[in-house]
């Protein structure tokens, strides 16, 4: 096991330049020379050389008769890692009062699918992105929550009314503002219900929040004291990012009960 850990952080050494990553995640992207790579960096041949030659020692990089380096299986993996510590390192503040809570280690193990993200603070504002979310709908909103502020009903339900699906979890003890129901008895929810636009279960506990439709989305984790947070959460439109936020909707969907409205206590 010391031999693993020896091994690993001689990777994380070979790791530990800014320019070494830049050039794996170049030759991500395409075969490259040198040269080539040199002038695309904006720096010296030689330096370039010199961390070619680090990389390929260590196993990343390979080098084929033409002259031109690509990387390895290893160094292809190895790429496919670094965005979590991306994604960790540049958000370590919001992290020093949020964590992960009961998120699956599977899904924690592809945190690094969020690194293209915008952090986003303030309630105001993530209510608007969240109505912008619905807005932009054509096909679905998912969304798993603890609150249900009065003013996102009626957008969302105006999207349900053109076709778009509205799939929703919510805990046993979400927040249910005043005047809810006669709201939803106005713009004939239940209506929509009957015609499949509307399905809805229920979670004993939710901590981790999702808004997103079919190109867009929003996550925002529990703090530190294992209480959800609507006052940060992260935004994107990356596939990546919406790939990792479906799935875990999926995964929470697949997980919860039948929705059970005498729950709700307005």
């Amino acid at each position: 096991m010391v031999d693993n850990y020896e091994e690993a952080a001689n990777n994380f050494l070979e790791l530990s330049s800014h320019q070494r990553l830049q050039i794996i995640f170049k030759l991500l992207e395409k075969k490259s020379k040198v040269t080539s790579m040199a002038k695309e960096l904006d720096a010296t041949t030689q330096e370039v050389h010199r961390n070619f030659a680090r990389l390929e020692d260590g196993g990343f990089i390979t080098k084929n008769m033409d002259g031109f380096y690509s990387l390895t299986t290893y160094g292809k993996t190895i790429c496919s890692q670094i965005p979590s510590i991306i994604f960790l390192s540049h958000n370590r503040k919001y992290f020093e009062d949020h964590d992960f809570s009961n998120i699956p280690p599977k899904f924690i193990m592809r945190i690094g699918q969020l690194a293209n993200s915008q952090h986003i603070k303030g309630v105001t504002k993530i209510l608007e992105q969240w109505k912008s979310i619905y807005k932009n709908a054509n096909e679905y909103i998912y969304e798993m929550l603890t609150e249900i502020p009065l003013d996102i009903i009626e957008p969302k339900v105006r999207r349900v009314e053109k076709g778009v699906k509205l799939n929703y979890i919510l805990s046993e003890d979400a927040v249910i503002p005043k005047g809810r129901k006669n709201l939803l008895l106005k713009l004939n929810f239940t209506k929509l219900i009957d015609k499949g636009l509307v399905e809805r279960k229920m979670k004993k506990t939710v901590l981790t929040l999702l808004v997103l439709n079919e190109k867009e989305a929003t996550v925002s984790f529990p703090n530190i004291e294992g209480e959800p947070d609507i006052t940060e959460m992260f935004y994107s439109t990356d596939l990546m990012f919406h790939e990792w936020c479906l799935d875990y909707f999926r995964y929470s969907w697949y997980a919860s009960e039948i929705f059970q409205e005498s729950k709700l206590k307005e």
